[in-house]
């Protein structure tokens, strides 16, 4: 299995001999103000012939309708009511993809579950707030990719269902910043020191971050949460076993015998 960090949510998964792309937002900003600060890991035009494409919500830092215009013809899997407006927008390849639900190519197979996590875009529209976690495994390899989400303690469910005795090979968890006066930010978001957690209660081989080094935000910059993350990696006892790779590089993780 390959993993490479493109920037924010954005991620190319190469697992089971299949290409799959996470949250493609490959935008030089957020809206007029928040700018990208680091240039996508691999350019749109020299990505490889993707599989599919997975989308988690609707919120502008992970989905571009200007990127997925450039990545027309291939499958794009996203909550029901994401997909509809999606498709409504104009992008026919738009795949209901329930949570709960799974759907396999190939050796790989993909399940989605809820998030804990809002994805309403312009606070009216409490219709679109639906949010996906997905797992991807081929009995030989397995990876983890949360979107955004709290941490809950159902959180692990999906991966336990699935996964059973197997363990897990990578977990990719979002990791943010926010000022301590910003109290509601845990409600959807994992910090840095959430994300630990949840790595050590999936009991996951690696953790990878994402969601740092891309944008700068109203009230963070790009790299708050990753300078956090290295301190607080120094003295966990897993520190050994998270990736840090920057926007652009890629790691490799080979399958166990099982």
């Amino acid at each position: 299995m390959r993993i490479t960090y493109i920037g924010h949510a954005t991620l190319l998964i190469e697992i089971g001999g299949k290409k799959i792309l996470t949250d493609p937002n490959f935008d030089s900003s957020l809206g007029l103000v928040l700018a990208r600060v680091s240039a996508p890991g691999i350019a749109i035009a020299d990505l490889p012939k993707l599989d599919m494409i997975l989308l988690t919500h609707a919120h502008a830092d992970h989905l571009s309708f200007r990127s997925l215009a450039r990545l027309e013809q291939v499958p794009l899997f996203a909550p029901p009511a994401i997909a509809r407006w999606i498709r409504r927008k104009g992008v026919a390849r738009a795949i209901d993809f329930e949570p709960g639900e799974s759907l396999t190519r190939g050796s790989v197979t993909v399940y989605a579950e809820s998030a804990s996590h809002s994805g309403t875009r312009y606070l009216v529209d409490r219709w679109r707030s639906q949010a996906n976690m997905y797992l991807l495994d081929t009995n030989a390899e397995s990876v983890f990719f949360a979107g955004d989400t709290a941490l809950r303690d159902d959180t692990t469910r999906m991966v336990m269902r699935v996964l059973g005795k197997r363990r897990l090979d990578v977990a990719l968890l979002p990791i943010g910043y926010a000022p301590a006066w910003k109290v509601g930010f845990r409600h959807g978001h994992l910090t840095s020191a959430d994300a630990l957690t949840l790595f050590e209660r999936l009991n996951a081989r690696h953790f990878i971050p994402y969601h740092w080094g891309t944008f700068n935000h109203v009230t963070a910059s790009a790299h708050d949460a990753i300078r956090e993350l290295r301190e607080q990696v120094r003295s966990h006892i897993r520190g050994a076993d998270v990736r840090i790779i920057d926007p652009g590089e890629s790691t490799s993780v080979e399958a166990i015998a099982r």
